[in-house]
């Protein structure tokens, strides 16, 4: 689906209405985009999406076509929902917001802004929803990829999921996050044709089923596609379709080509796979990869290897695509601070909630990253607020458990996360390939400690706000209640 400004919930719109109404369209604010706990009971996340965002930045615009739209839904009384002079004003509307973001790739934390928007309010207000959107489902599936290549260590991996996705604009956007998040090749080819993603596939058992034996059906594979010689294995029995591979595998040695592999799709993986490789090897194929797949996620992936599994390339499919154990991020964008029309001093802003970890953080925020004494790893964010300058302490306090602080060494290196993507209007952040975005992510990884990428029960990467965050934000409790 083409980005439209449409891609909205009804009530954005209703209340961008009457902010124009009250004539508050152009009153200042910012507001926060973030999650308030790491998917998949892990210890980070990946950011990803940003791409998507700018992209439908650029083109943001209601068309004749979209208000017409709108002139058409009717309020609760029957009447018109929308008054025609507001859907003028939308036609004309232009963005002059300021977008500033993590870079797709960076290692993300609970509280912490992924992105920072500040401009009129009712702008920020019809961003919502989109940004949301994009951000949201797209860290999800990068953050399940990351964790799959963990688990995967060196070998290869392929996204498998098209088939399974949430619908065309789902597949893609899967694939894209996917291969950001870590694996090596998609089978989507338009995925591979719109992000430049390796894409990687052999055949189906309807191939093999379409003729009289295995035998046959992988020898004619071997005549079609002998540059392409991976045989699927499982249609009848896994072993025997081994055997026939390796008949396969003569023949196109006989041609000057090479067996690529054969795939598992059931049974038992760790077992069948070593027999696959002690038979391969036998035969004079030990170049020939094992590829597996069959419902693989982070934790069966990570069983296998433990139990001396012999596979060399992961296909991973609707677990990761759909996200399944995890499907949806809960990313939320909350006013932070709001500029007063009459003083012009910003007023910060606190959602409030029962829950301390729901009850938001005030401000305009900036996430500063420490490292380790030895400079080569992450060691802790710190969330500071523009509103009081440059951090006047290295002191962190848990937003969740002011309890919890801790003091980063005056000799620590730091480097603030959320960078300039978008300045009144105009895309300024540098277009990158989303290869590059892989790297960042690849490197990213591998600055954070291993005991905070552990799939289960991961150690809590320290997040904290500066004493001023924390004290601002307890003022606006006792004054709100």
């Amino acid at each position: 689906m083409t980005a439209t400004a449409l891609l909205t919930d009804l009530y954005q719109l209703g209340m961008a209405q009457g902010y124009w109404k009250l004539g508050r369209a152009d009153q200042p604010a910012v507001f926060h985009l973030f999650f308030r706990e790491a998917p998949f009971g892990g210890g980070f996340a990946i950011a990803a999406g940003l791409g998507p965002v700018l992209d439908l930045l650029r083109g943001f615009a209601f068309t004749a076509d979209d208000t017409d739209h709108l002139a058409r839904i009717p309020g609760g009384d029957g009447r018109p929902l929308f008054e025609a002079a507001f859907l003028a004003y939308l036609r004309d509307l232009r963005l002059t917001i300021d977008l500033d973001a993590l870079p797709e790739g960076t290692a993300c934390f609970a509280h912490a802004p992924l992105l920072r928007v500040r401009g009129p309010l009712l702008q920020c207000q019809l961003l919502e929803t989109a940004l949301l959107n994009a951000l949201n489902f797209q860290t999800l599936v990068a953050t399940k990829a990351a964790r799959v290549r963990d688990a995967a260590g060196g070998d290869t991996v392929l996204e498998f999921g098209l088939r399974r996705a949430q619908g065309t604009d789902g597949a893609l956007a899967a694939s894209r996050a996917a291969y950001l998040g870590g694996v090596d090749a998609t089978s989507n080819v338009a995925a591979g044709k719109a992000y430049g993603i390796p894409v990687k596939g052999t055949q189906a058992h309807s191939w093999v089923m379409s003729f009289e034996t295995e035998r046959e059906a992988f020898a004619a594979w071997a005549d079609t596609a002998p540059n392409n010689g991976v045989f699927l294995v499982d249609t009848y029995d896994s072993l025997a379709g081994v055997d026939h591979a390796i008949e396969a595998g003569r023949r196109l040695r006989g041609k000057g080509h090479r067996l690529g592999g054969v795939r598992l799709d059931s049974g038992d993986l760790a077992w069948l796979s070593r027999e696959a490789r002690r038979r391969l090897d036998a035969a004079g194929f030990p170049e020939a990869q094992v590829v597996a797949s069959n419902d693989l996620d982070e934790h069966v992936i990570r069983d296998l290897r433990s139990q001396g599994a012999a596979i060399d390339v992961w296909g991973v499919g609707t677990q990761l695509v759909t996200a399944h154990d995890q499907p949806a991020l809960g990313g939320v964008y909350k006013l932070a601070a709001i500029r007063d029309a009459g003083s012009g001093c910003w007023i910060p802003k606190v959602k409030l909630s029962e829950t301390t970890a729901k009850t938001s953080l005030p401000g305009i925020l900036q996430v500063r990253r420490y490292d380790t004494a030895a400079g080569g790893r992450a060691a802790a964010d710190q969330l500071w607020s523009e509103l009081d300058g440059e951090p006047r302490t290295r002191e962190l306090i848990d937003p969740t458990d002011p309890i919890r602080r801790r003091t980063i060494a005056a000799d620590r290196g730091w480097k603030d996360l959320l960078e300039p993507a978008v300045r009144g209007g105009v895309v300024v952040f540098p277009d990158e390939p989303l290869a590059a975005a892989r790297d960042r992510a690849r490197a990213e990884r591998s600055r954070l400690d291993p005991t905070v990428r552990r799939l289960v029960k991961p150690h809590r990467y320290p997040v904290g706000v500066t004493p001023e965050v924390l004290a601002l934000r307890q003022r606006l409790i006792e004054a709100a209640r």
